[in-house]
């Protein structure tokens, strides 16, 4: 069984390596298992599929964020739970009964002991709101006798209702409404406070009037759901007061929060302290200890075994017991001491980044208890706040004042919080942090190291980076809210450009480029201008500048925009301004004097050209290929004569005479009066001949005419000044009557004859070299031919010349 798991987790580990390396690698439809097998897979194949599954991307995402949570051997060690509990339910019903009570009762004792909730059971659930709902089930038979055999008729007669804060969870109440079968009236939003305290804590005067209104209307007020730290901002309710509170109506009071983890530490806030004292609380274990597939943890207290069973807290079932057999586990793995560790290094974090945050300026901080508060929310405002000096709570000065003096700004302050949450997470990952929307404060960037920690391993050094790193945006922040006004008032000064106000936009603001010309169709106009927008925004992105530009985000952002992004105190607004606009007007130009010439454009004349041009090549491409076929039968020719001469010289002279001393005596007493032979390949004849006529007459003779090489013949006129592919106005055509007869002289100039024999004497130039300035151009397309062909025409030569100096050295030893 452990060799199974050790091999699984190690092939799903190796194969998460292999998509950090990978990470282009796409998900394919092969990997997509088929119809159930009729032999089945062996236990590789099968592991080899989930890996396949896991690392798909079909859907074309991000790679990156789909990373499997690095889990270490505490990690393994819960996963090793889930595959032993399936083994473990296959026992005899005895030894499973045995086994699975120890497990649960330990479990449940260690929890119990850690979190100080004496006298306590516990329900283990994988959603963390199932504990609540089981609860509200056991509350309900408790408190309604005739539940059991009337079921919801006796609801009739007094209406539950459940009491929620505000700052809970969105949607919790709706949830438990519907699993119950209550209407939505049996649900009560409790607001927070407004006056005084902390805005995220529950108004207990305000739900001390809620329940005596309930009660007043015959209504029963059934459970109270307090907050140990808010989703949000980490607040923690008043529990003290809100469990007096429903002692005197007879109400359940339930505790829910990250701030429940700080219950195993030594030094606990007064506040999360009395929790201990309310009727149940559930914790979420896996993310505060780092540890994977462990479910949630309800703990309460209720004396009626029976109506726990009833309510579904408890089962008789053994297998359902194993539930508890992974945290189980992971918490004999970890220790007491360990378990402390974890939350204390968790809480240690979040302070040392509270300790930072008070030396910045324009750094605003929520936190309810500045000596142990585990979550850190903090905002970037106008409001600057000298170091040194003792920081003012931020939910203070929002209850007297709001964080802006109009919407448009605190709007524009959320724009910018929001960027620098995603800024910060995207630069330092592992510090876990993330952006939250408060009710009155706005946006602002949350750090929750319990919630995230034990599964990132953020360290000291982490929150340092991001310290550094909020340090560093500050300035970009600051110099871009000053510089908005400065480029909108740009904008406005500068012809061809409108300012556009977008507050949701990140950056020092918007702009469209207008065009100057009237356009009447407006249909004509928007595709204008969008081509227009687009030419634009593709020049500035290839400019040399760390601007950001974009068109905007994909949903909700205006059409044909320029965005710019954020900025330092050093750009020039003006040349920014000015570059933007002459950039438009340039490719504004551009695109009128493109339709200009395109209206202009005789297609006739351009068609005509074009294909008269391909004829022109392919023509001289023929030629040139038969060219080559001719000197390769001119290669051939010529060596064979050569060796036909030498055959014939050797027959001649005799053996001796080619001995190099011999041959030079005997030439010396009895010379041989033999002619001079020479080749010469004529390009234009295709042929070999001897140069005796050339000694002869001191003269080359030209050979054969060449076939006449094909021309282009332009007939078109063209009037001065008039462009390629214009079509002729009228009053040029007008105003030339003189020069009408002019287009036929001028053809019959512009048509070339070939050359025919009588010209030959007057032309000093061989018909090869005619040729091979005729084939000039298009000879450059194949130059691996035309090398080859020089190279065999220059050692035909150099061999002719070799036995032509033979001859004359022999000559001159005789005499």
């Amino acid at each position: 069984m452990g060799k199974n798991l050790n091999d699984a987790m190690k092939l799903l580990e190796d194969a998460q390596r292999d998509v950090d390396e990978e990470q282009d690698k796409k998900f394919v439809r092969k990997d997509i298992p088929g119809p159930l097998q009729g032999s089945g897979q062996d236990m590789g194949s099968i592991l080899q599929i989930v890996q396949n599954l896991m690392q798909g991307e079909e859907d074309g995402g991000d790679p990156t964020c789909q990373r499997i949570q690095h889990v270490g051997e505490q990690g393994h060690i819960a996963l090793l739970g889930h595959s032993l509990a399936a083994y473990i339910s296959v026992l005899e019903k005895e030894r499973l009964r045995r086994m699975t009570t120890r497990i649960l009762s330990d479990t449940t004792l260690w929890l119990c002991r850690l979190f100080r909730y004496e006298n306590g059971s516990a329900y283990y659930h994988e959603d963390d709101r199932e504990g609540l709902l089981k609860v509200c089930r056991l509350i309900i038979h408790s408190r309604y006798d005739d539940y059991i055999t009337e079921g919801f008729n006796v609801l009739t007669t007094k209406q539950p209702v459940i009491y929620i804060s505000a700052a809970s969870r969105p949607g919790l109440g709706q949830y438990l409404c519907n699993q119950l079968g209550l209407p939505l009236s049996s649900f009560c939003s409790v607001p927070c406070n407004t006056m005084f305290g902390s805005q995220h804590q529950m108004d207990v005067a305000l739900l001390d009037r809620l329940i005596k209104d309930d009660v007043d209307s015959g209504k029963l007020p059934l459970l109270l759901v307090a907050n140990a730290g808010t989703p949000g901002a980490g607040h923690t309710d008043k529990i003290g007061r809100l469990k007096e509170l429903c002692n005197q109506y007879s109400m359940w009071l339930h505790v829910e929060g990250v701030n429940l983890a700080t219950l195993v530490l030594g030094y606990v806030n007064s506040s999360v302290l009395a929790a201990t004292k309310s009727d149940s609380m559930t914790l979420t274990l896996g993310p505060w200890l780092g540890l994977p597939a462990i479910p949630a943890v309800t703990l309460y207290r209720h004396e009626d075994p029976s109506l726990s069973l009833a309510a579904g807290l408890t089962s008789s079932q053994p297998v359902e017991k194993l539930r508890a057999l992974p945290l189980w586990l992971s918490l004999q793995y970890l220790g007491h001491d360990g378990i402390v560790e974890r939350i204390k290094h968790a809480s240690q974090l979040s302070q040392r980044l509270l300790g930072n945050l008070k030396n910045l300026n324009y750094i605003r901080t929520s936190v309810e208890d500045e000596l142990s508060s585990p979550v850190v929310v903090f905002r970037f405002t106008e409001l600057q706040v000298k170091p040194g000096t003792e920081q003012v709570s931020y939910t203070s000065q929002t209850s007297a004042k709001p964080d802006s003096t109009n919407n448009n700004q605190r709007e524009l302050y959320d724009t910018f919080n929001r960027w620098l949450g995603e800024q910060l997470a995207q630069l330092v990952p592992t510090s876990g942090v993330d952006v939250v929307e408060l009710e009155d404060e706005g946006t602002c960037v949350r750090f929750s190291p319990l919630m995230t920690a034990a599964v990132l391993g953020t360290k000291v050094e982490d929150t340092d980076h991001l310290v550094e790193c909020l340090k560093a945006k500050i300035p970009v922040l600051n110099s871009t809210l000053e510089l908005r006004e400065e480029f909108k008032n740009e904008v406005y000064r500068t012809a061809g450009l409108t300012y556009i106000e977008d507050l949701s936009w990140p950056g020092v603001g918007v702009i469209r480029y207008e065009l100057f010309g009237e356009e009447h169709d407006p249909n004509k106009r928007q595709a204008e201008v969008e081509k227009i927008s687009f030419g634009l925004l593709k020049k500035l992105k290839e400019l040399d500048s760390d601007l950001l530009f974009s068109s905007g985000p994909e949903f909700g952002g205006e059409k044909n925009c320029i965005y710019i992004g954020m900025v330092t105190e050093d750009l020039d607004m003006a040349e920014l301004v000015e570059t933007i606009a002459t950039m438009g007007r340039e490719i504004e130009e551009n695109s009128r004097l493109l339709e200009n010439m395109t209206e202009d454009l005789d297609m006739a004349e351009l068609v005509e050209t074009i294909a008269t041009m391909g004829r022109e090549i392919e023509e001289n491409s023929r030629l040139l290929e038969n060219m080559t076929e001719v000197v390769r039968r001119g290669i051939q020719e010529a060596e064979m004569q050569l060796q036909k001469a030498s055959e014939e010289k050797l027959m001649e002279e005799g053996v001796l005479r080619q001995i190099p001393l011999v041959g030079s005596v005997l030439n010396w007493l009895s010379p041989v009066q033999a002619p001079l032979k020479g080749r010469t390949f004529s390009l234009a004849a295709g042929s070999v001949e001897s140069t005796e006529t050339t000694y002869a007459t001191k003269a080359q003779n030209t050979g054969s005419t060449p076939p006449p090489t094909p021309t282009i013949i332009r007939t078109k006129h063209r009037h001065p000044g008039q462009k390629l592919f214009r079509r002729s106005s009228k009053c040029s055509e007008a105003g030339s009557e003189a020069g009408s007869l002019a287009p036929a002289e001028e053809r019959e100039k512009e048509v070339q004859l070939p050359v025919t024999a009588s010209d030959k004497q007057e032309q000093e130039v061989p018909d090869e070299v005619k040729l091979s300035e005729n084939s000039q151009v298009d000879s450059k397309e194949e130059p691996d031919d035309k090398s080859k062909l020089t190279e065999s025409l220059d050692e035909v030569e150099i061999q002719d010349n070799e036995q032509s100096s033979a001859h004359t050295e022999d000559t001159e030893g005789l005499r």
